[in-house]
């Protein structure tokens, strides 16, 4: 036994010091949850007569709004050993004051025999109402950004479809087939962009399911791209990854470059034929492909110089500091990207 144990007064009189010299509103309680002591702070906190406090239940403190029958429970409890208060939140309202939520904290002391007559409580309070304010605030922030942004969505949607339709009308009207040929590519390239867009639209902010992301993006490139789906189809071989929004935007993009070059060029003459779509990871290790079974790299060097499309590949290949390699697949283009 220590000598605060061995001489109650000299305990009693080191709790009372501390509850007096305390900045942050605290409270001596018995076992029968009379006051011993408080500090100053939790006086003038909380509008309390100091002189008059003392001897009384903390039932029985202001106007009654410390009489709380779960709050007396835990302390009781609390004094008989039985339980403990760790960060007990309460609304306390005070006449004239808007409600002020508290969080209090309990710690048994015992004296001597550690009968009840002996036991002290020292109740800590810390008013928290404008961290929670804080907080409601920026939920609202949240709530209301988040409606923001699904407004911006749909406005980016609406102008990508009109986007779209004016290339696609622009094409029709236009007499040169060079002219006509790139603003068909451009249609194609924003139908692509707009199915990104729906596509993360629906998803988190923070992650993106591949799988369906991806399925979705090959299915609108096909709508808008095969004539003859008994000629050529896109097939979408991808694990159950979630991936980062951003890395997501990324790599559809790059699929949708590549999907668009073998819809062009690896099929000619109503070839028939199949692209297939793949994504698998492992851990940090992640390769995607686009490959298909069509005519393969062109032997004629200038068919083969690499175009913008290809160029845009490999920078965004290199924003994900990944590896990109066309290689030919016997038969046809395998184009691929490794991470790690």
């Amino acid at each position: 036994m220590d000598k605060v144990t061995e001489h109650p007064e000299g305990a009693l009189n080191l709790a009372l010091a501390v509850v007096a010299s305390s900045s942050a509103p605290l409270l001596l309680l018995d076992g029968d949850l009379t006051i011993i002591a408080a500090s100053t702070s939790f006086y003038r906190e909380f509008q309390i007569d100091a002189e008059a406090a003392p001897r009384r239940k903390l039932s029985e403190l202001g106007n009654g709004e410390w009489d709380r029958r779960q709050l007396s429970s835990l302390l009781q409890a609390t004094a008989s050993g039985s339980a403990s208060i760790d960060a007990y939140e309460m609304e306390l309202k005070l006449k004239g004051q808007t409600p002020r939520q508290l969080v209090l904290n309990a710690q048994k002391l015992e004296y001597g025999d550690g009968n009840l007559g002996h036991v002290r409580l020292l109740v800590s309070v810390l008013d928290v109402t404008d961290a929670r304010l804080a907080e409601k605030l920026k939920d609202d922030l949240v709530r209301e950004k988040a409606i923001l942004l699904q407004e911006v969505q749909h406005r980016v949607a609406n102008s990508l479809q009109i986007i779209a339709s004016i290339l696609l009308q622009s094409a029709r009207r236009v007499q040169s087939e060079e002219t006509r040929t790139h603003l068909q590519s451009a249609h194609r390239r924003v139908m692509s962009i707009a199915a990104l867009q729906r596509q993360l639209a629906a998803s988190r902010l923070e992650d993106v399911e591949l799988r369906p992301y991806m399925t979705e993006l090959c299915k609108s490139l096909g709508a808008s791209m095969i004539m003859d789906p008994d000629e050529l189809s896109i097939e979408v071989n991808v694990d159950d990854s979630v991936i980062t929004a951003n890395v997501s935007l990324s790599l559809g993009l790059i699929v949708t470059e590549l999907v668009i070059n073998a819809l062009k060029h690896a099929f000619p003459a109503h070839r028939s034929g199949k692209i297939v779509v793949d994504y698998h990871s492992n851990d940090a290790r992640w390769a995607m492909s686009v490959s298909d079974n069509g005519v393969g790299i062109p032997s004629d060097p200038d068919s083969a110089k690499p175009g913008l499309g290809t160029g845009l590949v490999e920078a965004m290949a290199r924003q994900l500091n990944a590896e990109f390699r066309v290689e030919e697949a016997n038969p046809g283009t395998r184009a691929s990207i490794t991470h790690g």
